[in-house]
């Protein structure tokens, strides 16, 4: 760490929203920057409400390190540097977006409701979310489903290494490109991997469909790996632990929480393994999150089909369909099961 200047930043409030740019649901992330701004790497990695199940100290020294390293190699490496700088952006900070405009302050009011002048780092992922549905415009799904987590295509990384495979789900686009448990990847699309944040970064970008090189070291041997990822391939992704979800229950569920049925209950609820089945879990109580109460919905209801979809979905799949089918004022028909009886409700759309 004597080698580095450290800053650090406990506030969004006037983000410089052109350079950091990350995952915006993290409770920590780390970047790594030239004097002249040009990002080496980005550090944070989260894919459940538990964040230490996938960041370690261990891994944070090991891509300090590797920055390091990329850091004297520099300005050579600039080329290879080019897809990890930030992308251009709409508003500057998160208060210039209409949402937060006029409400905070470039600094902290550290009085006793300090709490209550920050902007949150989520809250930057809500007012863009919402530019989209003040307009009335479907959410693509890179918004929808940002900084998707690498397991999404089949790669789950050892938190204590730089971006090391430690399991390669069957069948899946990295299997298919022949991904093994043990690879250490080096590089994603020419970009130099210094964490899990990194890998991120590039599939947060990544089109759909796409089509992405890696570089792999095994036993001792570098080697070109060809990911090719189909169409929609991201919607897969689990963001039901998101901070930033809450609100798109506001907007989809009026509120609802829902959980998959597991495949006992489906049995026994005498549901086939492809059918939808998303039982409420918790029913929100106040304002805008009260909308499904006030609809009818009750806790333990089984929503069986929504807008005519009966197919499998998980909640995360359900957000997508809505937010870029249905926009605020609609009143969206579903059936759900409850002790025994469909009955038909509708669920509004804000």
């Amino acid at each position: 760490m004597a080698r580095f200047v450290c800053v650090r930043l406990v506030q969004a409030n006037a983000l410089d929203l052109s350079l950091f740019q990350f995952d915006y649901d993290l409770t920590f992330a780390a970047f790594f920057l030239n004097a002249d701004r040009t990002v080496y790497g980005r550090f944070g990695s989260r894919s459940h409400h538990e964040a230490e199940r996938d960041i370690s100290l261990a891994g944070l020294r090991k891509a300090l390190a590797a920055a390091l390293e990329l850091h004297q190699g520099y300005p050579a490496n600039r080329a290879e540097l080019k897809g990890k700088q930030p992308q251009p952006v709409q508003f500057k900070t998160p208060e210039d977006y209409p949402s937060l405009a006029g409400k905070y302050a470039p600094t902290l009011n550290y009085g006793p409701n300090v709490a209550a002048s920050c902007v949150h780092c989520h809250q930057t992922r809500e007012a863009e979310r919402l530019t989209f549905r003040a307009a009335n415009k479907p959410m693509p799904d890179e918004v929808i489903f940002p900084w998707p987590i690498p397991t999404v295509v089949g790669l789950a990384f050892d938190p204590a290494e730089k971006a090391t495979v430690r399991e390669v789900t069957p069948g899946s686009a990295a299997a298919k490109a022949g991904f093994r448990p043990g690879d250490e990847m080096g590089s994603l699309e020419g970009q130099p991997l210094l964490s899990i944040a990194d890998v991120q970064w590039v599939l947060h970008h990544a089109p759909s469909p796409a089509t992405l090189h890696a570089t792999v070291q095994r036993a001792g041997q570098w080697q070109q790996l060809t990911l090719a990822l189909e169409a929609g391939w991201r919607r897969r992704t689990d963001i039901s632990w998101r901070a930033t979800s809450w609100d798109l229950r506001r907007m989809t569920t009026g509120g609802l929480v829902l959980k998959a049925l597991e495949d006992d209950a489906r049995r026994q609820a005498a549901l086939p393994d492809s059918a939808l089945a998303l039982r409420v879990d918790y029913v929100g109580e106040y304002g805008e999150h009260a909308a499904g109460k006030k609809a009818g919905f009750r806790k333990d209801d089984l929503i069986v089909e929504i807008d005519g979809q009966s197919q499998r979905m998980t909640e995360s799949e359900l957000f997508g369909y809505l937010l870029q089918k249905r926009m605020p004022g609609v009143r969206i028909p579903a059936t759900v099961l409850r002790a025994g009886d469909r009955v038909r409700l509708e669920l509004p759309m804000q």
